[in-house]
């Protein structure tokens, strides 16, 4: 018999376009396998998630940057072909922050967890993130705020090569623009081009000081906060290997307990009363040890089945759970499980694991994504490479010597976390280097 009350259905929601999104199938195949009849609500058609077996049915999307109010029009669609109140699961940023907003307006259709309605687009927020990191007394990278091609220039300078450069509302970012939710920048030029560009990205640029690469320097941290703020579920977890290679997702992650992130974890959800899944991506300073916030995701992670307890329970079935009435349960952890992205770390798939492995594609009961995916990432990376032979590589400008330091004026510059916020360092174990220019999983 299945924990979760089946009754309820639950609708998977994503406007992004992007195929091998292998967090939607995660989330389809957790509710699944409990019995529980999926709905995606995303545009799949080239994608291997609509192969699944798992799925009862498929509804087409908003469109990417589609308005709260088009977001509303498609849900009560998808709410009429339901027939029944569903749990509304969101798989990006965009439609997370549109459902929080919408939560009266969903009801009693769609449930959702209680919080604040402009909580999610607060965390979501890079600019944002750093006063209430500040507040929270949760490390995070000293971030300013250029408000001109020239200050931006000048705050390269003051912060120091290379920087961290990111637009503080990713999911704003225009398709086909080119620009980079994040990226290193290695000169004060560059830094002023990419702050010219403002108005065409929809938000304001940060620059952000960069903790480099090295061991035992990134993680995670998925969970669910329940109706009582308790984080349940979930757990940490170290990247030993992202796609791109030093900035990108979580390609090799795994389960590795440290209670220094799990204290900042639970510290910051519980200061913002914040409800509901959630993903939180941290670095560890080389030189200080402190564990800084780099990013806060207000929804399930790509990676989520990570944290797959010794119950299968994870962050998506205990927000089933929690928001249809049923408790909880306190899950046993399953520390060196691990979690590959094959098509991304095709060779760290071929080895096994001593306490465990999923697959992100793959799976015995649900074989057809994983073909699908292959084949699908064949013609994408023959298409790539054809892309290169026939497009002339740039020739890239000499970097600028620089210059003797000169005292620059006072930057716009947000809140500064005291050196006393973080906790005591926790024993932990090594992992591949990456920077702390990652994308959001």
């Amino acid at each position: 018999m299945s924990l979760l009350d089946t009754r309820f259905p639950a609708v998977v929601l994503r406007s992004d376009r992007n195929p091998f999104h292998h967090g939607t199938l995660g989330a389809v195949r957790s509710l699944g396998r409990a019995g529980v009849d999926v709905h995606v609500v995303a545009d799949c058609a080239g994608s291997p998630v609509r192969r699944s077996r798992y799925v009862r049915r498929m509804h087409p999307p908003p469109a990417p940057g589609a308005s709260a109010e088009e977001i509303l029009a498609v849900l009560r669609r998808v709410a009429a072909q339901v027939g029944r109140p569903a749990v509304l699961i969101p798989m990006d940023d965009a439609t997370a922050i549109a459902a929080a907003r919408l939560r009266d307006d969903l009801a009693p259709s769609y449930l959702l967890p209680a919080l604040p309605a402009t909580l999610p687009e607060r965390v979501a927020d890079k600019a944002e993130l750093a006063t209430l990191c500040a507040a929270a007394g949760v490390p995070h990278p000293r971030t300013l705020l250029p408000d001109s091609p020239g200050r931006a220039a000048e705050d390269a300078g003051r912060l120091g090569l290379p920087l961290v450069a990111k637009w503080s509302r990713p999911w704003l970012l225009p398709p086909g623009s080119g620009l980079r939710s994040t990226q290193l920048v290695h000169s004060p030029r560059q830094a002023g081009e990419l702050q010219a560009r403002t108005a065409e990205a929809g938000s304001a640029l940060l620059l952000q000081s960069y903790l480099p690469p090295g061991e035992d320097r990134d993680w995670f941290f998925h969970g669910y906060a329940d109706r009582s703020g308790t984080v349940r579920a979930g757990g940490t977890g170290r990247k030993r290997r992202s796609w791109p290679r030093g900035a990108g997702l979580t390609a090799v992650g795994h389960w590795t307990p440290n209670a220094e992130v799990h204290a900042l974890a639970e510290r910051l959800t519980a200061e913002l009363g914040y409800r509901g899944v959630f993903d939180l991506d941290f670095r560890r300073c080389g030189t200080t040890g402190r564990y800084h916030l780099l990013d806060f995701n207000p929804r399930p992670g790509a990676q989520f089945r990570l944290f797959a307890d010794r119950a299968g329970l994870d962050v998506v079935r205990a927000l089933h759970l929690d928001l249809t009435g049923r408790p909880v349960p306190e899950g046993e952890a399953v520390a060196g499980r691990s979690f590959v992205v094959e098509n991304y770390a095709p060779f760290a798939a071929l080895r096994t694991a001593p306490a465990g492995r999923e697959l992100a594609w793959y799976a015995g009961d649900d074989r057809a994504p994983g073909r699908a995916m292959w084949a699908l990432w064949a013609r994408h990376v023959s298409g790539r490479l054809r892309q290169r032979l026939i497009t002339p590589a740039p020739v890239p400008a000499p970097r600028p010597v620089p210059a003797a330091a000169t005292p620059f004026p006072a930057s716009p510059a947000l809140p500064a976390v005291p050196a006393t916020a973080a906790l005591p360092t926790s024993p932990t174990s090594p992992t591949s280097p990456t920077g702390n220019e990652k994308a959001s999983s």
